[in-house]
């Protein structure tokens, strides 16, 4: 209840329900909803669930119509010294404004509560912030680091590029030097084999010879020449007499 609000809330602890229709108040100034306060009270002794007092006393506790009819208002003080209705009145106030402070201080525990809440919220903010901006830097420092590694290796790339286009053209120009020079020794082995003398066979006779003897078969007549030496020819033409025998005499003529 804020403090502008004319309606009383109920104080047990986890209803906060705005209080209508009838409403249990005790002695301890508090106040509960009927649902509640039938349910705490029915027991005996009755604690009071908000300040755990014992309501002990025939009138400790009380079921009021928060709203009560206006034959009811107009009888239920009637009779009474005015000094006892000034009694009545300003002990019903005095209920009223300890339930407008109560609930003024419940409001401010709450949002005491709500600003730690927030406060430990920034304080945790914060540090994921400071870790944030840490891995960040140090996601930086390594980006730029990558970037200077990057530019390298484009820098060698380019350096092999550049060798490699070079040995390149080196090697079509010696691949062009290699197809002339072949070209040309083709064409002076052609036109060689074309201006070549012609050989003659000794078989059939050297020019200027008077006819031609037919020749050994299977023999060149310039190689057969050519391989006998001196040494070779007494092999060539000895020949030798079948050997003695041993122990035999030869026969004497008579």
């Amino acid at each position: 209840m804020s403090l502008g609000e004319d309606s009383l809330l109920c104080n047990f602890p986890k209803c906060r329900a705005v209080l209508t229709g009838f409403a249990w108040v005790t002695a301890c100034s508090h106040a509960f909803c009927d649902q509640h306060g039938s349910g705490e009270f029915s027991r005996s002794p009755a604690i009071c669930p908000a300040c755990s007092s014992a309501l002990s006393g025939k009138l400790d506790i009380v079921r009021t119509e928060l709203a009560p009819s206006e034959d009811y208002k107009a009888m239920v003080l009637a009779g009474l010294r005015p000094e006892t209705v000034l009694d009545i009145c300003g002990r019903a106030l005095a209920f009223w404004t300890y339930q407008v402070q109560q609930e003024r201080l419940f409001q401010e525990y709450s949002l005491s509560r709500v600003d730690a809440q927030v406060k430990q919220m920034e304080k945790l903010l914060s540090q994921q912030n400071q870790s944030r901006e840490l891995e960040l830097s140090a996601l930086r420092g390594e980006i730029s680091s990558l970037k200077k590694v990057m530019e390298e290796y484009k820098r060698k790339y380019s350096d092999v590029s550049e060798r490699l286009m070079e040995r390149n053209r080196q090697y079509q120009k010696l691949q062009g030097l290699y197809d002339s020079l072949r070209l040309r020794n083709m064409v002076g082995e052609r036109d060689g084999a074309r201006h070549a003398p012609p050989k003659y066979n000794t078989a059939a006779g050297r020019p200027g010879s008077h006819g031609g003897s037919p020749p050994f078969p299977g023999c060149d007549g310039d190689r057969l020449f050519y391989s006998l030496d001196t040494n070779s020819a007494d092999g060539f033409f000895h020949f030798s007499s079948p050997p003695a025998e041993k122990g035999r005499p030869f026969p004497k003529k008579h």
